[in-house]
C-alpha cells in the first residue's frame, strides 16, 4: 500500500468517526410523514387503529382486503345469475388513506355495490374526482394554518364533546346535495365558522359514509388524551354487519426492498455512505491514468467459408464448366424458395410464379423471366453457356436482392 492510498484511508476513517461522533447522542428525529400503513407505529401510521378495531368495531366481522382493487374483489363476490344478478357478500367497504388512490374502474364498482343495499366508508384528506362529481360534492382543501382544528358530531345523541386536533391542515365538504346527504360532523379552526367534515350520503339502495380527517385514526390522536372517543363516535355510524377493510397501500407496500434501506434510514450510516463513495471516486479518478493499461486491437476473425466459396467459384469459371455453376445457382435458388417460403418448386409453372410473386413481391416479369430461362437450360434449348450463366445469375439476383 502506497503512500497516497493510505491517506485517502485515514482521510476516510476520520470522516466516519466524525459522523458517528456527532449523531451519537442526537435524538432520533420523528417521521411525521402520513403513511396511514397498518404496519407503521410512527404518529400519522395505523398500526394502534389495526390492533384495536375489533375493539372499535364491536360484534362486527372484519375482512382485510389487500391483494386487489376493489374492483377485482367485489366483481368477484358477484353473482352474475339472471336469477340473482346480485353480491354474495354483504356490508360495508371501508378504506382510511391519504389520498383517493382508488381508480375509476373501482369507483364505479363501489356505487353498484352500495346500490345493492350496501355501504361504503371512506375516510380521505382528497375523495377521487369521479366520486365527488356523481355524488355532487366538492372539497375544499385550505393551505397550512397556525390553528388547531376543533371537531364534533353533529348529532348531540351521539356526542357533545369537541376534540381538539394540532393539526394545520383542514379539510373539508365545501358543497353537499343537500336532497341527498345528511350532515354527521364539523370542524372549525376558529370560534366564527362552522365547515362540514363528515356526511352520509344517500344512493340509490345503500349510503356512502364520506369523512376527510382520516388523522383521527392515525396513532397519534387515538393514543392522545381523549381523542379515542371521537374515532369510536365516526364509527357508530357504520351499519352492523361485515366490514370489507381495503388496506392497499396501508401494508408496506411503499417500503423499500433495497438492501440499503437501512443505511438510507439513518443520517449517519447514509453520510457514511456517501462520502465512502465520494472517496472511492476521487481515488478512481487520481489513479485512472497511471493504472489503466494499453487495450490491445484484436482483428476480427476473417469468414473462411466466404473465401473457401470464392476459390470453389473460380475454380468451376477456370475450367469453363459453366454448366455445373449454373445447376448449382439454380439448386441454391429453389433451396433458398422452398426454406424461406415454403412455396414447392416441382414444377416451376404459372402457380409457383403467382404464389413466389405474393411471396417476394418482386416484379412478376422478372420472376417468368427467371423461371423461363431455368426451363430452358433444363431442356438444354441454349446457345452459349456463359452467355446463359450471366443472364441466370443476373435473374436470380432480382429475385434475392
Amino acid at each position: 500500500m502506497n503512500k497516497s492510498i493510505k491517506i485517502y484511508v485515514a482521510i476516510l476513517v476520520f470522516v466516519l468517526a466524525l459522523i458517528i461522533i456527532t449523531d451519537r447522542d442526537q435524538p432520533k428525529p420523528i417521521d411525521w410523514r402520513p403513511t396511514f400503513s397498518v404496519h407503521d407505529k410512527i404518529p400519522y401510521g395505523l398500526f394502534v387503529f389495526d390492533k384495536e378495531i375489533k375493539g372499535l368495531l364491536k360484534g362486527q366481522k372484519i375482512e382485510r382486503v389487500s391483494a386487489v382493487t376493489p374492483y377485482e374483489y367485489l366483481d368477484a363476490n358477484y353473482n352474475s345469475d339472471t336469477l340473482v344478478e346480485d353480491y354474495k357478500i354483504k356490508g360495508t367497504f371501508f378504506n382510511i388513506s391519504e389520498y383517493g388512490a382508488i381508480d375509476d374502474q373501482s369507483v364505479k364498482e363501489l356505487f353498484y355495490f352500495v346500490s345493492r343495499g350496501n355501504s361504503v366508508f371512506l375516510s380521505m384528506r382528497s375523495f377521487p374526482q369521479i366520486l365527488l362529481d356523481s355524488l355532487k360534492l366538492d372539497v375544499q382543501s385550505n393551505l397550512p394554518s397556525l390553528n388547531s382544528t376543533s371537531i364534533w358530531m353533529a348529532n348531540k345523541k351521539v356526542s357533545t364533546k369537541k376534540y381538539l386536533f394540532k393539526q394545520s391542515v383542514e379539510d373539508y365538504f365545501s358543497k353537499i346535495d343537500t336532497l341527498n346527504t345528511t350532515v354527521l360532523g364539523y370542524q372549525s379552526t376558529t370560534k366564527n365558522e362552522k365547515h362540514i367534515n363528515f356526511i352520509k350520503v344517500r344512493y340509490s339502495g345503500g349510503y356512502f359514509y364520506l369523512h376527510t380527517q382520516p388523522a383521527a385514526f392515525t396513532n397519534f390522536h387515538l393514543l392522545k388524551g381523549n381523542h379515542y372517543q371521537y374515532a369510536e363516535n365516526v364509527l357508530t355510524y357504520i351499519p352492523k354487519g361485515n366490514v370489507f377493510w381495503y388496506t392497499k397501500g396501508q401494508n408496506g407496500e411503499s417500503i423499500s426492498g433495497s438492501p440499503l434501506r437501512y443505511i438510507f434510514s439513518q443520517p449517519g450510516l447514509k453520510w457514511a455512505y456517501y462520502f465512502s463513495i465520494i472517496g472511492i471516486l476521487i481515488f478512481m479518478i487520481f489513479n485512472a491514468k497511471r493504472k489503466q493499461r494499453i487495450v490491445p486491437i484484436i482483428k476480427p476473425l476473417s469468414n473462411l467459408t466466404v473465401d473457401f466459396t470464392k476459390t470453389i467459384g473460380n475454380l468451376y469459371y477456370q475450367e469453363g464448366d459453366h454448366a455445373n455453376i449454373i445447376d448449382k445457382k439454380i439448386i441454391y435458388f429453389l433451396e433458398k424458395i422452398r426454406t424461406e417460403y415454403l412455396i414447392d418448386t416441382t414444377k416451376l409453372d404459372d402457380d409457383f410464379i403467382k404464389k413466389l410473386h405474393h411471396k417476394t413481391g418482386k416484379n412478376e416479369t422478372d420472376i417468368r423471366e427467371l423461371v423461363f430461362l431455368i426451363n430452358e437450360h433444363r431442356n438444354s434449348y441454349h446457345g452459349s453457356l456463359e452467355e446463359d450463366l450471366i443472364r441466370i445469375n443476373n435473374a436470380i439476383e432480382k429475385i434475392l436482392h
